[in-house]
C-alpha cells in the first residue's frame, strides 16, 4: 500500500500555499504535531479510563482536540466558519487479524486487499453484512437486507435507517442518497507510522474524479448518490450477493493500475493511501474524498483517531452540526428538521457535493491558479 508522504510542518493559525496545493490536489494534508502533547495525554488518559460500552466523544478532553488547538484557525481560514464540534466519532480499532466474516463489502475480511481497507463515501446507510450467502433474485435480497435495519421492513423509503443511523435517503422524494458536510478531521493519538496499525486510508486524488461524478448525475436526473445513475446501492456479485457499493465501479476503474490487488474472484481494487501519522498529528481531508479505516493487524495497542465531520455554516447558518453527524439535514437518529421557506436543504447539499470547492473559502485563489493550470496543460 502506498503511504502519505504530504507532511509539511503545520502553520499554528492556517496553511502555507504549499499546504493548500497539496489539499488542492490530493484532497488531504497532515498536520504535524497540531495537538499538544499535554492535549493528546489527557484524551489518552480520559480513553484509558473509560468503561466498556461508554462513549466519551463529547466529553470537553476530547473535543477540544479541535476547539482548543490549532485547527480551529487552520479551518477558519482555509474553509471558514463552523460550529465548534460538541461530538466526535471515537475511532478505537483493536489490534485484529485477518478473518473470515464477510464485511460490508460483502466479501470476506481476511480476502481484502489493503488491510481490509472498505474504501467508502461518507453519509451511506449501512446495515450489518449477512454472514450467509444470501439466495434469491436481487430484488428479494434487497428487500431482505434493508428491512433487516434498526426499524423494519418499511421498503424502500426515507424513512428506513442504517444500523450506522443513516436514512437510505435523505430527502422525501429520494433522489439525494447521501448525506454531506465539507470536512474530514482525523486526529491520531498513537503511533501510525508503520503501515498496517489500523490507519485511515484515503483514494488521494479521488475528489476530483467524485465530483465530476455528482455532476454527471445531477445532470442526468438531478439524482446523486447511490440509486442515482449509474451508482447502483448493493453489488449481487460479491462472495455474500449482498455488498454495498460504496464508491461508484467508474470511479474506481480510475485508480486500477499495475499496483491494484485483487480479491480471490479475480476483482481488482484501487489502491489507498494510508496516512501514516503520530501522536498529535492530524488530517484533513475534503467530504469528497473515498477513505476507509483499516486492520489493525501489527500494531502493539488500539489505533486511537478520533473522528470529526465539519460543515461551513454558509450552506445552513441555523442548522447546528454536532461534528459526528455525516447526515446533517438530517437529525443524528433520522429527524425530520425544520427549514425556513424558500430554504431547500437537500438542493443546497446537492449543489456543495458538485461544487466541493464552494465552502472552502481560504481555498480560493489556489483553486483558481491550479484550475488556470489544468486548462493550460489540457490545451497543449
Amino acid at each position: 500500500m502506498s503511504t502519505s508522504s504530504n507532511q509539511p510542518e503545520s502553520g499554528k493559525s492556517a496553511l502555507s500555499l504549499e499546504q493548500k496545493r497539496m489539499l488542492y490536489r490530493d484532497g488531504y494534508i497532515v498536520l504535524k504535531n497540531a495537538v499538544s502533547e499535554e492535549q493528546a495525554n489527557a484524551a489518552l488518559a480520559r480513553i484509558s479510563e473509560a468503561k466498556k460500552g461508554e462513549y466519551i466523544g463529547r466529553e470537553d478532553v476530547i473535543v477540544d482536540l479541535i476547539n482548543a488547538s490549532s485547527i480551529t484557525p487552520i479551518l477558519n481560514e482555509a474553509m471558514g466558519e463552523f460550529d465548534p464540534p460538541i461530538a466526535c466519532q471515537v475511532g478505537v480499532i483493536p489490534v485484529t487479524q485477518p478473518n473470515d466474516r464477510f464485511t460490508n463489502l460483502g466479501y470476506r475480511d481476511k480476502d481484502l486487499p489493503y488491510y481490509g481497507a472498505g474504501t467508502h463515501m461518507d453519509g451511506s446507510i449501512t446495515i450489518a453484512a449477512p454472514q450467509e450467502i444470501q439466495e434469491g433474485t436481487p430484488e428479494e435480497i434487497y428487500a431482505r437486507h434493508f428491512a433487516s435495519g434498526p426499524k423494519g421492513d418499511l421498503g424502500r423509503s426515507p424513512e428506513v435507517m442504517g444500523h450506522n443511523m443513516v436514512p437510505m435517503f435523505e430527502d422525501p422524494e429520494m433522489t439525494l442518497g447521501l448525506g454531506s458536510f465539507t470536512a474530514f478531521v482525523f486526529i491520531c493519538l498513537n503511533d501510525q507510522t508503520v503501515e498496517g496499525r489500523g490507519q485511515t486510508a484515503v483514494l488521494r486524488g479521488a475528489h476530483h474524479a467524485m465530483q465530476k461524478f455528482f455532476r454527471m448525475q445531477y445532470e442526468t436526473n438531478e439524482h446523486l448518490g447511490p440509486e442515482g445513475p449509474e451508482w447502483p446501492r448493493l453489488n449481487y456479485d460479491c462472495p455474500n450477493r449482498c455488498g454495498m457499493v460504496y464508491v461508484p465501479q467508474s470511479v474506481q476503474d480510475q485508480f486500477i493500475d499495475e499496483s491494484s490487488e485483487s480479491t480471490p474472484d479475480g476483482k481488482k481494487w484501487p489502491r489507498p493511501t494510508q496516512v501514516l501519522m503520530d501522536k498529535g498529528d492530524a488530517c484533513i481531508t475534503l467530504y469528497h474524498i473515498p477513505h476507509s479505516g483499516t486492520r489493525n493487524e501489527h500494531g502493539t495497542e488500539s489505533r486511537k483517531n478520533m473522528i470529526f465531520r465539519i460543515r461551513n455554516k454558509k450552506r445552513q447558518p441555523n442548522v447546528l452540526v454536532n461534528g459526528i453527524s455525516d447526515h446533517p439535514d438530517r437529525g443524528q437518529q433520522g429527524e425530520w428538521l425544520e427549514f425556513e421557506e424558500g430554504n431547500d436543504p437537500w438542493e443546497r447539499s446537492k449543489y456543495a457535493m458538485c461544487n466541493m470547492w464552494d465552502e472552502w473559502q481560504g481555498m480560493q485563489e489556489v483553486v483558481a491558479e491550479q484550475q488556470a493550470l489544468e486548462e493550460d496543460g489540457a490545451g497543449l
